[in-house]
């Protein structure tokens, strides 16, 4: 499935239009490694999902402005252990062994086997988690 646009993934993209094309890109290498991904935007993000959500962008301002690249694009996703890596710009544990990462990219270069094998891997880890039972 190609990457569509429409008018929610416009909005999310308003205030910043340079940064839908980083956004663009990395959908597009999310679907060539993760074909059955889907996609739901919300008000300030796109969310992938395949079975759980795993990952999501948005314009999260997780450096000061004076720090920022232009147009740029932050990529956060959730792992059962915290990141150590420069590229990493802001971690929490929101619930034990749930780590969510944010990385702030500013050109196509940066979507590179790195960031992505950090996206596959927390694809992985939200597909592990338990089904929850009907009525939960």
């Amino acid at each position: 499935m190609e990457t569509e646009l429409d008018l929610d993934l416009l909005r999310v993209f308003e205030k910043e239009p340079g940064s839908l094309e980083l956004y663009l890109t990395l959908e597009q290498r999310l679907r060539e490694m993760l074909p059955a991904m889907r996609r739901k935007v919300g008000k300030t993000e796109a969310a992938f999902y395949l079975r759980h959500r795993f990952g999501s962008t948005s314009l999260l301002a997780v450096r000061r402005k004076a720090q920022r690249p232009s147009p740029y694009l932050t990529v956060s996703f959730g792992l059962s252990y915290p990141l150590d890596s420069p590229r990493v710009d802001a971690k929490t544990e929101p619930y034990p062994n749930r780590w969510t990462h944010h990385v702030m990219i500013g050109s196509a270069e940066e979507i590179d086997q790195e960031l992505l094998g950090w996206l596959w891997e927390a694809a992985q880890f939200a597909a592990s988690k338990p089904r929850k039972a009907a009525g939960e």
